[in-house]
């Protein structure tokens, strides 16, 4: 937990970026200028910084100063990938459930509104994972098949929340699941499903495609974890 002081000090920068006071690409103001319009120490002022930098909230470039970030969802919402990471795997069920809610929609917003470049994206990535011949092709494809998907949506918050909850780590010790499962083949056949629905434009079967991918990959890792 941050100290009273840093705590004090991270609201108060907060306020400023609400208010519009500092605004998306805009450089704060030096240290010491900040630190007195804000009424907090130096000190505080840097673990902060330090913390709204972690959160993707601003960002250090060295020799140059501290900038407010974007403040898009991509940037945003990072602190989620770092979280599930760190989860055990007892909680990737709750993830699961979570990708069960959201990942169905963002497909079926896809279907209505990816164009040929974000088609093809998700075409490459499928093509890879039918190609690769190791876990860590088959993650790394996996990942990014689901991103294109997400991309496609055209809405980045979706796409942001489901990289967080869906990334690296949690694919591999789901692949991991599957493969004990024996359940590659399927696997990607479903991930083809999806694609077609996609490239159809069917809003419905895409969703459902999705729906069915992510209840299926729960239940063997739901089995898999029970063992």
């Amino acid at each position: 937990m941050a100290a009273p002081l840093t705590e004090a000090a991270i609201e108060r920068v907060r306020e400023l970026i609400i208010r519009g006071d500092l605004r998306p690409g805009q450089r704060l103001p030096a240290e010491a200028a900040l630190s007195d319009q804000l009424g907090v120490s130096r000190s505080g002022l840097r673990e902060a910084v330090r913390a709204l930098a972690t959160a993707g909230v601003l960002e250090v470039r060295r020799g140059d100063g501290t900038y407010v970030t974007s403040l898009t969802p991509d940037r945003l919402f990072t602190g989620i990938a770092d979280a599930v990471d760190l989860m055990a795997d007892e909680h990737l069920l709750a993830i699961m459930e979570c990708r069960r809610l959201v990942e169905p929609q963002a497909t079926a917003l896809a279907a209505a509104r990816a164009d040929e470049a974000g088609l093809e994206a998700v075409a490459h990535h499928l093509r890879c994972m039918e190609d690769a011949d190791d876990e860590e092709g088959l993650v790394a494809h996996d990942e990014q098949f689901h991103a294109a998907v997400a991309a496609a949506s055209g809405n980045g918050a979706l796409a942001a929340i489901l990289r967080g909850i869906s990334g690296a780590t949690v694919r591999a010790r789901v692949w991991r699941a599957l493969t004990v499962a024996d359940s590659r083949q399927r696997t990607i056949e479903e991930h083809a499903a999806i694609y077609a629905a996609v490239r159809d434009g069917d809003r419905e079967r895409a969703h459902a495609a999705a729906l069915l991918h992510v209840a299926n990959v729960e239940a063997w890792l739901r089995t898999t974890l029970q063992r």
